[in-house]
């Protein structure tokens, strides 16, 4: 039982201000595996309290970018130490493998926070610049105190993706992790804790719906980023906008797979398994689940998909050679299979999964499932399903293929298949989404900027573009002949 009593606030352990505890249960066995305490919002009221007196007054946005790189580095030492229980905890608290968790949870959570150790030590944080009419003096400061809101699907990755940004920019942030997945937060906090970051830089309050939405409303918070549903998303707009709070948000995607008249089937159904239904047992919204093939071609092209969807090793996700596990909740669990069932009611053809598998008595498994016979007016290709379901859609020539890419409201990702990369890279600038991937399967680099176009969401996290979302620029006009010489100059003095 991994069970944690208190929240940190401040720099320190201190017990909510409410009895109420979150119940962790592990989506592979039905079985309480951890318990925290579920914040009210009088304990938001302490984290942004808290964190508005390390900006306002605290040491953290006045150091160096080089002392705080080295305090991010710290923090990502701390975590490395604890890099086995880190992956372990979020495999028992989300159902995901261990081995995708490995691979592409822990590690690059971890990496994130080196990233932006490294990078914030080459951004200009001040430079002189000569002007059309005068010169003046560009200064980048840090937003202040950001909410980070972080999902159950990415509870490390997706909290280290809005922190590594957030702090090296010198911020302080109040982190309130999904309440479905808050173990593997806590690890976070003890890590920064072990790093001695300055109290009340990084604070943790895990809690549900209206926790979350005090943190959003409270006035001290000047930038909310948030990861999640487009739904909810839209309501933290709605909500900042009142204020003119800043945010980011990283919201819902659906994303297609466009596989071009001679791209080999082989390698299309293993990419098609990898990105649909292997990528975080489907439930993601980088999940690439319509998959577009020449009308000519469907039939061999949906044999050869169900063929590699059957060979995917579904069980315990805390065996090694498990790469499919159960959804995150039984509530989920059931509506996954509802677009199942609305599928079928609609038309399309079921060649692969649809089931609980046989011999899971405990858990919240799907088999992997593959349409056929799908058109893009269907639920199952027009709604984001967030499990492993992949649709095979017919189209007639290149022009219809991007036209159903992109009908859909999303625009987060996005893929091209074909023989000659340089074809399907030039079909993929047609496709209005945030990433496109061209004859590969995931490759996400901490130094690319990643987001979506409509309604995917607004920002970038990763790269320089993720550091910019966290700094405002504030123009100094000096007169005339007082101006250091022009060039960069690297400083994180808000004095």
């Amino acid at each position: 039982m991994h069970a944690w009593d208190e929240l940190y606030i401040g720099g320190t352990w201190v017990p909510s201000t409410g009895p109420g505890r979150i119940e962790v249960e592990n989506p592979a066995t039905e079985r309480t595996v951890g318990r925290v305490p579920d914040g009210t919002p009088a304990d938001m009221e302490r984290a942004v309290d808290a964190a508005r007196d390390a900006f306002d007054t605290g040491p953290w946005p006045r150091m160096t970018p080089d002392d705080r790189a080295a305090a991010l580095e710290d923090m990502a030492d701390a975590l490395t130490a604890r890099a086995g229980e880190l992956a372990v905890t979020i495999t028992m608290e989300t159902g995901l493998p261990i081995t995708i968790v490995e691979l592409a949870h822990a590690r690059p959570a971890i990496a994130a926070l080196r990233h932006y150790a490294r990078l914030v030590r080459t951004t200009a944080f001040e430079e002189d610049r000569p002007g059309a009419r005068s010169p003046f003096r560009l200064r980048r400061l840090p937003s202040g105190v950001v909410a980070a809101i972080v999902p159950w699907n990415i509870p490390v990755l997706g909290a280290c993706a809005k922190i590594g940004p957030a702090l090296a920019a010198g911020c302080a942030v109040v982190l309130k992790p999904s309440p479905e997945t808050p173990l593997s937060a806590f690890l976070l906090a003890e890590a920064a804790h072990e790093a001695r970051l300055p109290p009340g830089v990084l604070n943790l309050v895990p809690g549900g719906r209206e926790a979350g939405a005090a943190l959003v409303a409270h006035p001290g918070v000047d930038k909310v980023t948030f990861t999640g549903s487009t739904a909810v998303g839209k309501r933290i707009a709605a909500v900042c906008a009142e204020r003119m709070k800043r945010y980011s948000l990283e919201l819902g995607g659906n994303a297609a797979t466009i596989v071009l008249d001679d791209a080999p089937a082989e390698r299309v159904a293993a990419g098609a398994v990898a990105m649909g239904l292997i990528n975080n047992n489907g439930e993601a919204c980088i999940v690439q689940g319509r998959i577009l093939v020449p009308r000519a071609r469907e039939k061999e092209l949906a044999g050869a998909i169900a063929a590699a969807a059957g060979a995917i090793p579904v069980g315990d996700p805390a065996d090694p050679r498990t790469l499919l596990g159960p959804m995150i909740t039984r509530t989920h669990r059931d509506r996954v299979l509802g677009y199942v069932a609305s599928g079928i009611a609609e038309g399309a053809e079921l060649v692969h999964g649809g089931r609980v598998p046989a011999g899971f008595d405990r858990g919240w498994y799907v088999e992997p499932t593959v349409f056929t016979g799908v058109h893009n007016g269907m639920r199952i290709a027009r709604e984001e399903i967030f499990g492993p379901v992949l649709t095979v859609i017919p189209y007639d020539g290149e022009e219809e293929a991007v036209a159903i890419a992109n009908d859909t409201e999303y625009g987060l990702s996005g893929s091209v298949w074909a023989a000659d990369p340089e074809r399907a890279a030039a079909v993929g600038t047609r496709i209005r989404a945030g990433s496109i991937f061209v004859n590969g399967t995931l490759r996400l680099d901490a130094d690319a900027p990643f987001g979506g176009f409509k309604e995917s969401g607004i920002g970038r996290e990763g790269g320089p573009e993720a550091l910019a979302e966290y700094l405002e620029p504030q123009v100094m006009f000096l007169p005339a002949g007082e101006g250091r010489a022009p060039g960069p100059a690297l400083s994180g003095d808000l004095t």
